[in-house]
């Protein structure tokens, strides 16, 4: 079985920090989002990689490499436009071949075991009646934002809609999907949506229509798509519920650890409290500061009189005297600084390389 990996889209709704970054390489808990996925399919005994790449494609591939980091080999794949998901698939034709293959988003974290969810797709292919597909879907509030999947009284899938105005149901598809080869047919038998993408529900539609068995798991875990910042920081926030504590860098002995944190090597704490989960990166100095709960701070970054607290700072960036930061992502090579101190909270979204005074 192949993998492949959709990390071409633009990340409109994570400007401004999109400007300068691929949305797929933010970190959440001090790791690229892209780098979860690939770890899932290498955890799952999904070796062969390919990734769809489109406008940052130089720091996508710059950052993957050829996957020998995860005992991977990848092969990247450019999609001029965004035209959508069952483009990806059309596109990636060569790749595939006639491989059984895991669809997944590259934006999108969760947190069922991917492996079981292969195996169940796989542990069927020599049944009566296999699954030319399998999909993972997750009751949500806003149905009307989704592909929505609509299922009889056995819970076989008999209709997909994307984004409708009236769902029928409540259950959206994940971005998860498990295939077999005739997913190419019909790639190349469905036409262009009003949006003008190949929309991947409309493949999957057509394979019912012809007969073949989508088979279908609701996601029972959580599940996040981080292309915005308050789904982003939530992912954050889930991720760190799952650190040890591990000190590996320099803390004085007027400093206060509580609680679960991670002090990556050559960071230095100096007369200041860490409250997690938190994890702070290496090369990264905090002093005179709070650092609280459900934060990230990136590698190589200077905190100086300041309160952090459910926020990711991303690498390099200097942080100095700012009486409280929330609920805030700040990218690379970022300076906030205040030069009149006032107790009020602060909540930012800065792209790379700006520079923040405060009054």
């Amino acid at each position: 079985m192949k993998a492949l990996i959709l990390a071409g889209g633009a990340g409109t709704r994570l400007r401004p920090i999109t400007h300068t970054s691929a949305k797929q390489l933010v970190p959440v808990a001090n790791k690229p989002i892209l780098f979860y996925g690939i770890e899932a399919m290498v955890s799952a005994g999904i070796t062969e990689i390919g990734v769809i790449v489109g406008d940052t494609r130089d720091e996508v591939m710059a950052a993957l490499g050829d996957g020998s980091q995860w005992g991977a080999t990848i092969t990247f794949i450019p999609q001029d436009a965004p035209l959508g998901l069952a483009h990806c698939v059309l596109i990636a034709s060569d790749f595939l071949g006639d491989d059984d293959f895991v669809m997944y988003l590259g934006d999108n974290l969760l947190e069922q075991d991917l492996a079981a969810f292969v195996h169940a797709f796989e542990s069927q292919r020599g049944s009566f009646d296999p699954p030319a597909a399998q999909i993972l879907l997750k009751r949500v509030p806003d149905p009307h934002r989704f592909g929505i999947a609509e299922l009889d009284a056995e819970g076989n899938v008999v209709r997909l809609v994307e984004k409708p105005a009236d769902p029928p149901t409540d259950l959206a598809l994940v971005g998860v999907y498990l295939f077999d080869r005739t997913i190419n047919d019909a790639v190349r038998a469905i036409a262009p949506s009003p949006r003008g993408e190949l929309e991947i529900t409309d493949a999957i539609q057509w394979l019912v229509d012809q007969g073949r068995r989508v088979r279908q798991e609701e996601l029972t875990g959580w599940w996040i798509d981080t292309g915005k910042l308050t789904p982003l920081l939530e992912a954050n926030r889930l991720l760190l519920e799952k650190i040890e504590t591990r000190v590996d860098g320099e803390v004085d002995e007027t400093s206060v650890l509580d609680g679960r944190v991670v002090v990556e090597a050559g960071a230095n704490i100096v007369n200041s409290t860490l409250r997690g989960p938190l994890v702070i990166g290496a090369g990264t100095v905090i002093e005179n500061s709070f650092v609280g709960p459900f934060s990230a701070i990136g590698n190589d970054c200077r905190v100086t009189h300041s309160e952090i607290e459910h926020s990711v700072v991303m690498e390099s960036s200097t942080i100095t005297d700012i009486p409280r930061l929330e609920d805030s992502l700040i990218g690379k090579d970022v300076v906030v600084t205040r030069t009149q101190v006032r107790p009020r909270a602060l909540r930012l979204m800065v792209g790379d390389h700006c520079q923040i005074d405060v009054e």
